[in-house]
């Protein structure tokens, strides 16, 4: 993994599953990604962070901390920040909204980059791209594990990197394959379904 990540050493370790999924996003899908059982291996872990850690410094978005979302951004957000030599925050659910977690602060103009592990709609990661906006932060790039979303930038004027770009479908409920042929579904993801 000199570069990036390939979908074989996901589904290797079984964090690429085959089924059918509700995804955090509301949309259905017959692949998940669970990057945490990738990540649950401290040197996977420590190596994906160093890459993605690179690709941020190769783009030229030198942030001075490194933002991730709770849950799936907790890990690879860490290691990233910590292959950096910079400090590292999240932001967590309360009562419903994304915040920045308590004791934790920015500093007005702070460059920031938003690491996340998926980005299937990028709904998590906008959340706190606005939050971080909201406190004067200076947001400079997001970065994640795997990019799903379809597009090349999907947080465009944003730049974003990914170590792996896959392009899986989804669908909404109502135009579900798997739903018609009656596949049984789980909702594997960490986010309460609006």
């Amino acid at each position: 993994m000199s570069e990036g990540l390939t979908l074989q050493e996901l589904t290797d370790c079984g964090a690429h599953q085959r089924g059918h999924f509700l995804l955090s996003s509301g949309l259905h899908s017959g692949d998940y990604l669970q990057c945490a059982l990738y990540l649950a291996q401290p040197q996977r872990a420590a190596r994906a962070g160093g890459v993605l850690a690179n690709a941020i410094a190769k783009a030229g978005l030198a942030p001075e901390i490194i933002v991730a979302p709770a849950m799936g951004g907790l890990i690879i957000g860490h290691e990233t920040a910590r292959a950096m030599g910079i400090p590292f925050v999240f932001t967590e659910r309360a009562e419903g909204e994304m915040v920045l977690r308590r004791g934790f602060g920015l500093e007005r103009g702070q460059p920031v980059v938003v690491v996340e592990d998926v980005v299937t709609t990028g709904r998590s990661t906008r959340e706190v791209i606005s939050i971080l906006e909201g406190l004067g932060a200076d947001v400079t790039g997001v970065a994640s594990i795997v990019n799903r979303s379809g597009e090349a930038q999907p947080f465009a004027p944003l730049p974003s990197r990914a170590l792996l770009e896959v392009d899986f479908p989804t669908w909404a409920a109502e135009e579900c394959p798997l739903c018609r042929d009656g596949v049984p579904i789980a909702k594997p993801g960490s986010r309460p379904i609006k």
